[in-house]
Formats: structure tokens, sequence, C-alpha cells
């Protein structure tokens, strides 16, 4: 007899998603029911059906009103799916009777985010800051679980009080893990301090790269520093931050990072599980904002990342680096509406701005000049004289800063003009303490 192999894959989950609406203000829009799609596809389900419901008054206790309940009801049940996804906020009351009346798994939109960050973590630091959300998450949500659970009494007799419950207890035992985890990212924390002071004390730049998910970082990341992170047109479709070294027309080297993408109402829990890892992002030298300029929602998205980031600076204390913008996707742009952007980024005000296409390689050494432009603005005009025989200190000013002249002088010796950034000087004199300059 041959051995046959048997296919034991688990059938793939087969979901429902509504968006409850409640004034045309935040009724959603194609782009919204868009991003709502792609967020159930990265959790690998197969969408049945995605709509929007007005919800004209909200029911406490299930959030629905009575039709908009059954016909969810009759849809699910219609279509064979096993979870239905609430794309809002549930309370955990309002989770445990959905349940109850739909007959399958709810996720709320925190819910959602939550399990497709568990899928995406792939670092150790990952998955402690990922399975620390979930926990800040699933303890405000106990009661959906225990409310089947008696008390126990402590002691006998009938007047002894009653013991611990068990919600109590399970309480107690998320806690002390939660303690644990946050002890474990302080560590991480620690050691990114390090890993930042290392980076500081060897001159390099750093530049972060934040935008809203799915607006083509990676993409840009691995065409800027030839990595080979994972990228794909999907939401969230790299969670882990990653460094890599590019090197930038004069300046020379930098560190580029590429952090995790925000989104519309990102969780709370997000935000502060993963404030080790978006630290990097607050102690960069630049950030660089990229903006899918195709997408409809463009100005919504920017907003979004703009919340998240002030969030960020009041909740760390620390002032946001300066910050340009990578205007991308330019390729599915009409030629007419790419040419007005181009023009538009030129032109651009407080924040400057270069239009790109990542998967193209389209306006990257724009970018790059536009990068270094900006790390240069905070710099100094420093006039030094060389002796010939101080070579090394020419090539480490050509290396470390923006050559604006080199005269020849008669006896000689070689007068030199640069731009430098603020901390570079101080390397200068560390490097070269024979040489005077001046600013």
């Amino acid at each position: 007899m041959t051995d046959k192999l048997i296919d034991r894959l688990p059938e793939p989950e087969i979901a429902g998603a509504v968006i409850p609406w409640f004034t045309p203000a935040n009724r959603p829009s194609e782009d919204r029911l868009q991003e709502t799609a792609g967020l159930i596809e990265a959790l690998g389900c197969e969408l049945a059906f995605l709509r929007g419901d007005h919800v004209r008054a909200v029911n406490s206790s299930v959030l629905f009103s009575g039709g908009l309940l059954d016909r969810f009801a009759e849809d699910l049940e219609a279509h064979n799916c096993t979870v239905a996804v609430v794309d809002g906020a549930l309370t955990p009351v309002q989770q445990r009777n959905l349940e109850t009346r739909l007959g399958v798994k709810v996720i709320d939109r925190t819910g959602l985010i939550l399990e497709i960050f568990g899928l995406r973590a792939r670092t150790k630091e990952g998955r402690l800051q990922v399975e620390l959300a979930r926990i800040l998450y699933e303890r405000s949500r106990l009661v959906r679980t225990w409310t089947h659970l008696e008390r126990q009494r402590g002691g006998g007799g009938f007047l002894s009080g009653p013991g611990e419950s068990q919600l109590e207890a399970d309480r107690r035992m998320l806690d002390d893990r939660i303690v644990r985890l946050r002890r474990d990212l302080e560590d991480v924390r620690r050691t990114r301090a390090v890993q930042r002071a290392g980076r500081k004390r060897g001159g390099k730049p750093v530049i972060a790269l934040v935008g809203y998910t799915n607006s083509g970082k990676s993409t840009l990341f691995n065409r800027l520093s030839g990595a080979k992170v994972f990228a794909k047109d999907m939401p969230f479709a790299t969670l882990d931050p990653t460094i890599r070294r590019i090197d930038l027309p004069t300046l020379g080297e930098a560190a580029l990072i590429d952090t995790v993408g925000f989104i519309t109402d990102l969780p709370t829990h997000l935000i502060d599980s993963f404030k080790a890892t978006l630290e990097e992002a607050m102690q960069a030298d630049l950030l660089v904002h990229v903006r899918d300029r195709s997408s409809a929602s463009d100005r919504e998205q920017a907003h979004d990342v703009s919340v998240v980031l002030e969030r960020l600076e009041k909740e760390t204390g620390l002032p946001l680096p300066p910050m340009i913008e990578a205007w991308n996707k330019a390729d599915l742009l009409p030629p007419e509406r790419a040419e007005v952007l181009a023009y538009s980024a030129q032109s651009a005000g407080d924040i400057p701005a270069v239009l790109v296409s990542a998967l193209r390689g389209e306006g990257m050494d724009a970018l790059l000049d536009q990068m270094e432009h900006a790390l240069l603005r905070g710099a100094v005009d420093v006039a030094v004289t060389l002796d010939p025989q101080q070579g090394r200190a020419r090539a480490w000013l050509h290396q470390n800063g923006e050559v604006n002249s080199e005269t020849s002088l008669k006896d000689g010796r070689l007068a030199i003009s640069v731009r430098l950034p603020v901390e570079r000087v101080g390397q200068f004199q560390a490097e070269f303490p024979d040489i005077e300059f001046e600013t």
C-alpha cells in the first residue's frame, strides 16, 4: 500500500464585515471600504461581504438597531461566515452580546489590527510588543470570558464571605504578565538607546520613514537601501523596524529606518506597546513622511499620521525631528496630475516635498538631495585653512559636510569654506584639535 499525503490545512475563515457610521461626516468612503477589505485579507480570511451600515440609534447592548442586526445575522448565515468583523469600536458587553446573537466570533477594529500584528511579528521584540498590546486589550474584556463562572467561596460555613472570583484571579495573572512584559520592553528600550548613542558617536545621521500603512514605505526603503524587506500591497505588510545603510550625495553614510505604518484610529494599546520602537523615529535626525498621492484619502491619511506623531511628541517628551515628504506612487497618477504635483512639490511651503515612484525608482536622486539639504539646514558655515600635509582633514570635510568653495593660497595652503551639521563641528574639533577654524 502506498502512503497517501493528506491535506490537513485548515479551511480559511470566512468573514462578513460592516462599517458602522453615525453621521454623514463619517460615512465610509471607497478608500475606507478598500482599507477594511485589505485588513481582512491581511488576516488571511476570505471576505464574503462588506458594507457600511448607518446606525441611526445606538443600541448600548449590541450597537446595531434591530433591523440592521437581523440583516447582519442573515447575511452571515447565508455566506456560511465564521467571523463577523465590525470595523468600529465595540465595548466588551457589545462584543459578548453580538457573539451570542450572531453565533460566530466577533472582532472589532482594534481586535482586527491586533490579530494582524500577531501574524506579522517576527522578532523577539515585535512579539513582546504585540503580546503586551493584546493583553492590555483583553484585560478590559475579561467580562466576556468569565461571566459564566460563579464566584468561589472562601473558608467554610455560611458565615464565610465570598472568596476571590475567577475574574479577579485572571486579572491578577494578566497584571503580573503585563509587569514582566513591560520589564522586558524596558530592556529593549535601553538596548536601543545604547545603539542610538553608538550611531551618534559615529556621526552618521539617522533618517526614519513614517507614514500611513500601505503608502509604500517598505518599497521606498528597499529602493534606497538595496534591502529586501517584505513589501506587498496590503496593510501592515511589515511590522518589525529595520535599519539599513544608505549613501547621501555629499554627507556619505547614513542610517535609514523603516517603521511600522500608522492607520486611522490606531489602537491606544499599540501606541503604548510600540513606544520603544516608535522612539526610533522620534530620535531620528530627519523624518521622511511617505504619502500615497494616488489615494483619494491622502489628506485624511496625512492628518492621521500627524495625530499619531503629535501624541508621541507629547507622551515621550521628545521634540519632533525636521520633516520632509516623499509623495509616492507617481506611477499610478495620470500624467497631467503628476505634472501638477511635481510643480507643487517644488514650491512646497514649510515641509519640502519630492514626487517619487518607489516602485519604478523615479525621483530617488531628488529625494536623496532633499534629505541631505534638510539635514544641513541645522548646519553652520565653517572656514578652515589646511596645510598641504593635512589631506585627511580635507577628506573628512568632504565626507561629512557640504563644501562651498576651495581656494589655493600663495603659500601652498588650502582655504576651505564648508557647511557642517552642528554635531559634526564638535567631531571635527575632537578629530583634528590642532586645526583652527572660524564659524
